[in-house]
C-alpha cells in the first residue's frame, strides 16, 4: 500500500480522535514503512471538536477567558483553520458538562460564555464560524449566547435581563437590533447530529436535561420555559421549534438559528467538507475509521456512516475499528458503505476494565488487520 487515510471519531471516555489517528498511523507504518498514513480526525460537535479540526487542517488553538455556565470566569479556547478565515468553537469549552460543580442547579446555567467565544472569533477576523453542539450543561436555548453578542431580553416590567436555563419563562420581549453587526457578514454553522425538536416529550428538556442533573419537576419547568420562549420569539424570521436539531445542546440549535440565522448541519458533513475529504482520499488504497461503539444509532447519521457514504461514492473500501459492536447492528451498515467492522476490545472486557488497555488493544487490532493485508499482497 502506498497511501491510507485514517478518519476516526473519538472513542468516548477513552481516546480522542487525534490519539486514535496516532495509534492507527503507528500500526500502518510498522507494517508498511513506505506507506503514507493521512490522519483526518473527526468529531461530532462535542468535546474534542476543536482539536480534531485543528489537527486535520493544520490550524492553531487560541486561548481566551470567558464565563463558564455559572457566570464565573474560566480559561477557554477556540480553533482557527483555513489561514484564520474559519473559527471552530465547541460549546462544551464554555458551557459543557465538564464544568458541573458539586452544588449544581441546571436552572442557573448559561451559554453566555459561548457567545463570548463567538465574539472572540469575530475579533480575530473570522469569516466563517463553526459551532459544535454537544456535551452541554445548559438548557437556555442560546439566550445567554445571544445576550453576550448584544441581544436584549426584557421581562414583563420592561427590565432587561440575561435569561438562564430556569428563567426563560420570564422573557416578555426580545430585541435583536443591538446584535453585533459583524454577525451579518459571517457564515455561522452549527454542527448537530441529533434530530430532537426544541420542546415536548422528545425535546431538549425531557430527553437531555435529566443527564444534566434536572429533577422531574425541573424537567417540566424547563420544557415550559422552552415553549414560552418559542411563543415569544414566534415572529422572528427563523423561529421554528420543530426542525431537526432544534433541541440540540439544551435548545442551542433553535437559538442559533432563530437569533443568529445559523445554518444547521450534520457534524460529520461539516468536518468532511472543511477538510476537503474527497480530494484528500481520492488516491488512497484503503480508508480506516472508528469510534467507541457502532450500533443501530450509528445508522442515523453518526460519523462512521457519514464517512461510509462518501467512501461508497468514491468506490473506496472502508474498514471500521470500534470499541464495541451493538447487538442491534444490522447488515444495513454494509449497505451504507462500510466494508468491514472489527472490535478492538480483544478480551471482551467491561468498559471500566477495557479502557485501561484500550490504546494497546487498538494498536494490536490494527496490527492484526494490517498483517493480513500484508500477507495477501505478497
Amino acid at each position: 500500500m502506498k497511501k491510507v487515510a485514517l478518519v476516526p471519531d473519538s472513542f468516548k471516555g477513552t481516546m480522542s480522535a487525534a490519539l486514535v489517528c496516532d495509534i492507527m498511523a503507528k500500526a500502518v507504518t510498522d507494517n508498511f514503512p513506505h506507506c503514507q498514513a493521512l490522519s483526518i480526525p473527526v468529531a461530532d460537535g462535542g468535546e474534542g471538536t476543536v482539536e480534531a479540526f485543528v489537527k486535520a487542517c493544520q490550524g492553531e488553538i487560541v486561548h481566551c477567558r470567558v464565563y463558564d455556565p455559572y457566570f464565573n470566569e474560566t480559561d477557554s479556547f477556540l480553533g482557527l483553520i483555513d489561514n484564520g478565515k474559519t473559527a471552530v468553537i465547541e460549546m462544551a469549552a464554555a458551557a459543557g458538562i465538564g464544568f458541573r460543580r458539586e452544588f449544581h442547579n441546571i436552572e442557573d446555567t448559561t451559554t453566555y460564555g459561548v457567545g463570548q467565544l463567538i465574539e472572540q472569533a469575530l475579533d480575530l477576523g473570522a469569516e466563517k464560524i463553526i459551532v459544535g453542539l454537544g456535551g452541554s450543561l445548559t438548557n437556555d436555548a442560546a439566550c445567554g449566547l445571544c445576550a453576550a453578542l448584544g441581544g436584549k431580553f426584557y421581562d414583563s416590567s420592561g427590565q432587561a435581563f440575561i435569561p438562564v436555563s430556569g428563567t426563560l419563562g420570564q422573557i416578555h420581549r426580545i430585541d435583536l437590533s443591538s446584535l453585533d453587526k459583524r454577525l451579518s457578514k459571517v457564515k455561522l454553522i452549527a454542527m448537530c447530529d441529533i434530530t430532537n425538536p426544541l420542546y415536548g416529550e422528545n425535546g431538549a428538556a425531557y430527553v437531555f436535561s435529566p443527564q444534566k442533573g434536572a429533577t422531574p419537576s425541573q424537567v417540566e419547568k424547563l420544557d415550559q420555559g422552552l415553549r414560552h420562549l418559542a411563543q415569544v420569539a414566534k415572529d422572528l424570521p427563523n423561529s421554528q421549534p420543530f426542525f431537526a436539531g432544534a433541541g440540540a445542546a439544551g435548545g442551542m440549535g433553535y437559538g442559533l438559528r432563530s437569533f443568529l440565522n445559523a445554518q444547521i448541519q450534520q457534524g460529520i458533513d461539516t468536518v468532511l467538507d472543511a477538510v476537503d475529504f474527497e480530494n484528500k482520499v481520492r488516491d488512497c488504497d484503503l480508508i480506516f475509521t472508528g469510534e467507541g461503539k457502532i450500533d443501530s444509532q450509528s445508522l442515523q447519521g453518526k460519523a462512521i456512516i457519514g464517512i461510509a457514504k462518501r467512501c461508497k461514492a468514491l468506490g473506496k473500501f472502508l474498514v471500521a475499528v470500534v470499541g464495541a459492536i451493538g447487538e442491534d447492528l444490522t447488515g444495513e451498515v454494509y449497505e451504507r458503505g462500510v466494508g468491514a467492522v472489527f472490535c478492538s476490545n480483544r478480551a471482551s472486557l467491561p468498559f471500566e476494565k477495557a479502557k485501561l488497555r484500550c490504546e494497546k488493544d487498538l494498536y494490536d487490532t490494527m496490527n492484526e488487520i494490517l498483517k493480513v493485508i500484508k500477507t495477501v499482497k505478497r
